[in-house]
């Protein structure tokens, strides 16, 4: 699971790039417009997927466990649909209508299972404030169909008790920490250990996906940069950076359709979550 959890976190970033290549002209804005730094995040497992927004396919066979983006969306209200690669749009597995990205936000969008495995997608707002010199953000977000879990940092109990589909954040000192998840209250371990490397100055969005059903739990994982405090730090005003890692989709991807229902206003439908 390590081995995979690193694997991915490596070619993350390459995958990000290369599957919102091609939606630059969907994105483009003028300079006067508000966007929000969006990611996407695939986390429904043995379920690759082709992304749709407003009819126009932006990512291509998007695989589970995979990160894209951030992508720069300027605010507004989008269409988005999954579907199985290569079927057309009508067959979405999953569709978000009429999604609001509001602007100037940093957002990560999960396509993931529930806590009774159907898929879904979640949006989240990413921590993007600064943290104290020699500091680190480590956010866990429980997206997996599994019960409630308890997050361990070298064998100790940080995050207790989370839930699908909640988080847990805090300021850590910044260096590499061993974290398990294990069922809550037990010591069963669920997923890992994987070392983690929470640099000084980031934020480290960890993603537990999967089913403990079918036995294909993991870890994928999402590194914001730019967060050093002054003096030490670079402000840079920059969004999020698809880690990679175990870090992503959903949604994928089909995570990946999700980005967009953070505004409030969106409206979500499950069209068929089914498998064929």
């Amino acid at each position: 699971m390590q081995v995979s959890y690193f694997r991915r976190l490596t070619a993350g970033t390459a995958v990000a790039v290369a599957t919102f290549a091609g939606v630059s002209a969907f994105t483009a804005s003028p300079a006067y417009a508000a966007t929000s730094k969006v990611s996407v995040v695939h986390g429904i497992p043995d379920t690759p997927v082709d992304v749709y927004v407003n009819g126009e396919k932006t990512l291509d066979n998007f695989q589970p466990g995979d990160v894209a983006g951030p992508l720069d969306l300027e605010e507004g209200q989008y269409d988005i649909a999954l579907t199985k690669p290569g079927e057309p749009i009508g067959s979405a597995i999953l569709k978000v209508d009429d999604a609001q990205v509001p602007g100037g936000a940093n957002i990560s969008i999960a396509a993931h299972l529930d806590a009774g495995g159907q898929p879904k997608i979640t949006p989240f707002v990413n921590d993007t404030a600064k943290v104290d010199a020699g500091k680190a953000r480590l956010i866990v977000r429980h997206t997996a169909a599994a019960p409630a879990v308890d997050v361990r940092a070298g064998g100790t109990p940080v995050f207790e008790d989370l839930t699908n589909p909640n988080e847990a954040k805090a300021d850590v000192d910044a260096g590499s920490v061993s974290a398990d998840v294990v069922l809550a209250g037990t010591e069963t371990v669920a997923i890992g250990p994987a070392n983690l490397n929470l640099a000084e100055g980031t934020a480290t969005i960890v993603f537990a996906i999967g089913s403990a059903e079918a036995d294909n739990l993991e870890l994928v994982s999402q590194t914001i940069t730019g967060l050093h405090s002054a003096p030490s730090g670079v402000p840079s005003g920059d969004g999020g950076l698809a880690g990679t890692g175990p870090q992503t989709w959903w949604y994928v991807l089909a995570g990946a359709g999700a980005l967009l229902l953070v505004g409030g206003g969106a409206r979500m439908a499950t069209a068929r979550a089914g498998r064929r």
